[in-house]
């Protein structure tokens, strides 16, 4: 069941931009306590988002795996 978990990222390091493995996810912003409110994205046939919050932009890379980010550890 953990695989289909709905992953939470996180933009601690501060880059504009974030490559994710998945389309469907929470931004959380940064890791407490210094997170914004926990939002649900979904990219539908889009390729990339902008977090209405902190203004990190998700673009969808499928050569990574759902929990993957580029930079890494931003999970």
């Amino acid at each position: 069941m953990a695989e289909n978990a709905i992953p939470n990222f996180h933009n601690d390091i501060g880059v504009d931009k974030i490559e994710i493995g998945t389309k469907k996810f929470q931004c959380i912003g940064a890791k407490a306590p210094f997170d914004h409110p926990h939002i649900f994205l979904d990219m539908g046939d889009e390729k990339e988002i902008v977090c209405p919050y902190c203004s990190t932009l998700y673009c969808h890379n499928p050569a990574l795996k759902p929990h993957e980010t580029h930079p890494a550890g931003c999970t």
